[in-house]
């Protein structure tokens, strides 16, 4: 299948957001913040949006992490530091990290200005469909940063969120727990297990019980996907897209493709300087 300019764009952009869950900036200005453990600076920093609230909000809006590990972090790290301190340490560190990453000159360049108006004018039309959307409206309701290389940041959170919602409504229209999920998206060779299980905070039997299950639906034969669980797999992602394109309407087709074109030498850069590498990461860091 030809890859739509759409996601194209969100794809080829899209480590300019994840970076954050991969450096070792985060979890540096977290500490400074006041948690020093990575596991609650991931939770507390990305959920701050919502608030001091406890687990049970982040869980269901994170979707395929283990409940326990949640609440292991939440509310209890808010009587260390608060969701403002935590919102600011995070740019702080995408400030850190990106420009260690591509340098002051490139991201006062005029690619990266070009890059950042076309993506706020994505993620700003995504707004008129907040609906559903709790992670992506919560952070939709940030101010907006000055600087264009976190303009660009913020932006691609957005249409990050804007998508992850749309996908974890793929996700319970298929039946599919967020354990399920992952196990699946492992077990079609897209991502690792000795990754994902333990940062997603699940033991080895609940991960071996929820591949029996799937197993049991006709979704796995052995240890990789059926053919239905094939096509289950296409249809999400199919659906996904399809929920994710109207914040991409906006720019058209070619503006998704400068975007795209932008922020390619920006992602290569990253990637060969290992800003997404999640063999630094501990078990207990989850991104």
């Amino acid at each position: 299948m030809t890859e739509s300019p759409y996601h194209l764009a969100w794809r080829v952009t899209e480590p300019i957001h994840s970076m954050i869950y991969f450096v070792p900036e985060g979890p540096e200005a977290y500490a400074k913040a006041g948690l020093d453990d990575a596991g609650a600076g991931y939770f507390a920093s990305r959920g701050a949006v919502f608030g001091a609230t406890g687990p049970q909000v982040v869980t269901a809006t994170f979707y395929n992490f283990n409940p326990r590990l949640v609440a292991r972090v939440l509310p209890a790290a808010w009587q260390k530091t608060t969701p403002e301190a935590m919102i600011a340490a995070r740019y702080h560190a995408v400030d850190a990290a990106l420009t260690r990453g591509l340098g002051a000159e490139v991201l006062a360049g005029p690619e990266v200005a070009e890059a950042a108006e076309l993506a706020r004018t994505a993620a700003e039309a995504a707004t008129r469909w907040p609906q559903g959307r709790p992670l992506f409206a919560a952070h939709a309701e940030l101010a907006w940063p000055e600087q264009p290389h976190l303009v660009l940041f913020h932006a691609q959170t957005l249409l990050r969120e804007f998508r992850g919602d749309g996908h974890i409504a793929a996700l319970l229209t298929a039946g599919l727990s967020g354990l399920e999920a992952v196990v699946l998206y492992v077990k079609q060779g897209l991502s690792d297990e000795r990754f994902l299980r333990p940062t997603r905070g699940w033991s080895r039997d609940e991960w071996a019980a929820a591949a029996e299950g799937l197993r049991e639906r006709g979704l796995l034969t052995g240890d990789e996907l059926s053919e239905e669980g094939l096509r289950l797999r296409a249809a999400i992602e199919e659906q996904t897209d399809r929920l994710a394109a109207p914040a991409y309407e906006v720019l058209g087709e070619q503006g998704a493709l400068r975007l795209a074109e932008l922020t390619r030498p920006l992602r290569r850069t990253l990637v060969k300087a290992g800003f997404l590498d999640p063999r630094g990461l501990s078990p207990q860091r989850p991104s």
